[in-house]
């Protein structure tokens, strides 16, 4: 999530919560007005919990819509003073959720259940009634942080899906893990110490229809978890954040 620049830390930290950022320098809109715009400015005022001032609000070529001026920030309210574009985002002022992220979030979402699971390497902690999809490269400095953190969750199936995106030798040290013995050591190995199996890695492997997999579904940046209920996260979050939300995405 990127930060607000210019702003201070604690209308940061209520625009984040809200998976907000704000732009840089813009031009203004055509001319200043008075109609309706109190309305406008008491309603971000109160979204900023009022520790932070609009300098300006002004008509825009758009009917029903505001330019609010922070700053040399911009955003834009629609005239009723309920939602808010920012950075291209629709934002509901109230609870301040992000509809953009929560539709796109909809979007990428998939079945879990349409998932090859044989295809990937399958790791039970405790009871394993949480269940996570994560397709990781080998070369991935992330999915290898990700990874430290995956291995001290509680009560979780991890099926992971080596992909090779990354680097030459991408497969070849994904080749190496899934033609060992023992492959979910050898994948854990291979990713938290950096450990590459000295096999020949000439077995048969399912790198190929992974990779196929990891095209169907948009996979282009590791890692990529989807979660039980279908939800998909792009990239790494740090480990008791992931463990709140397998938490909530593990909820029927």
């Amino acid at each position: 999530m990127s930060s607000i620049r210019r702003l201070s830390g604690v209308v940061q930290a209520i625009a984040l919560a809200a998976g907000l950022a704000f732009a840089g320098p813009a031009s203004h809109a055509q001319a200043p007005a008075a109609d309706g715009s109190a309305t406008v400015k008491a309603a971000i005022e109160s979204w900023l919990k009022g520790r932070y001032k609009v300098d300006e609000v002004r008509r825009t070529p758009m009917p029903g819509i505001w330019e609010v001026r922070l700053g040399n920030d911009l955003l834009y309210v629609d005239d009723k003073g309920q939602y808010a574009f920012v950075e291209g985002a629709m934002v509901e002022l109230k609870s301040g959720r992000n509809l953009t992220r929560e539709r796109t979030d909809e979007m990428l979402a998939i079945n879990f259940k349409d998932l090859p699971l044989n295809l990937a390497i399958k790791q039970v902690i405790g009871n394993g009634k949480r269940v996570v999809a994560v397709f990781e490269d080998a070369n991935c400095g992330y999915c290898r942080t990700m990874r430290k953190d995956l291995l001290t969750l509680k009560d979780v199936t991890i099926y992971t899906f080596p992909v090779a995106i990354l680097a030459a030798d991408s497969e070849t040290k994904a080749r190496k893990a899934l033609c060992a013995a023992d492959k979910v050591a050898a994948w854990n190995d291979l990713m938290t110490v950096g450990k590459v199996p000295g096999n020949a890695g000439t077995c048969d492997t399912p790198l190929a229809k992974v990779k196929e997999l990891s095209q169907k579904l948009s996979i282009s940046a590791t890692p990529t978890v989807f979660f039980g209920n279908g939800k998909r996260l792009q990239g790494y979050v740090p480990g008791e954040r992931f463990e709140r939300m397998l938490e909530e995405n593990s909820r029927s």
